[in-house]
């Protein structure tokens, strides 16, 4: 990852930081990393730097548990990082939805008529409005950090609960996770032909 792109996804944590601590709930390191899905002792770090900066202060709580709250100058920092990140959502948003809706018709011209997603973050939610613009039916979500979670009418399962040796169509709807999940699916025994993302029909098309 270069400079700029590591700069970039900093920054983006630090306004997920933010956003969860203006909700100004007794919230543990763990609860915070569950909910953003990055390590808890990322979640340290960020946090000790922003309360360094003055953007972030704790209040204590019984049984161990604090509450980051927000500072003055830490509302401001909050909003200046979510207009800095809007244009970068904005493009997100249009990106992904053309990039789904080239792969699910691909997919449908070929004959398939049902896949499963695997992956729950705000991408899915992109890729599904896209596959409700075609004729394929979603059969099930896969994400073992969210099992048991909604997802519009589906319940989200792990992949182990999903898998029963039967071969299926899986497209890839996480950004953050999607290495890490298809390696999970991979294991499982779905063969990587069967597995796609944005962009990977057209790569295998190529003569």
């Amino acid at each position: 990852m270069n400079d700029n792109a590591e700069k970039s996804l900093e920054s983006y944590r630090s306004f997920l930081l933010l956003s969860e601590i203006a909700g100004e709930e007794p919230l543990s390191q763990r609860e915070i990393s569950r909910r953003l899905g990055i390590a808890v002792g990322l979640v340290n770090s960020y946090l000790k730097n922003l309360v360094a900066k003055g953007y972030v202060r704790v209040k204590n709580f019984p049984s161990n548990r604090y509450a980051y709250l927000l500072t003055p100058q830490g509302l401001a920092e909050k909003s200046r990082l979510a207009y800095q990140h809007l244009t970068y959502f904005t493009n997100l948003y249009t990106v992904a939805r053309q990039d789904y809706l080239a792969l699910f018709r691909r997919l449908e011209a070929a004959g398939v008529r049902e896949v499963v997603f695997c992956g729950v973050d705000e991408v899915a939610e992109i890729a599904y409005l896209s596959l409700r613009e075609t004729g394929i039916k979603l059969v099930a979500v896969l994400d073992d950090e969210r099992a048991g979670a909604e997802f519009f009418t589906h319940r989200v399962v792990s992949p182990a609960a999903w898998y029963k040796g039967t071969s299926a169509t899986v497209v890839l709807t996480s950004m953050k996770r999607r290495e890490q999940l298809e390696a999970v699916v991979t294991r499982l025994g779905i063969a990587k032909e069967d597995i796609f993302r944005p962009g990977s029909l057209a790569a295998q098309e190529e003569p």
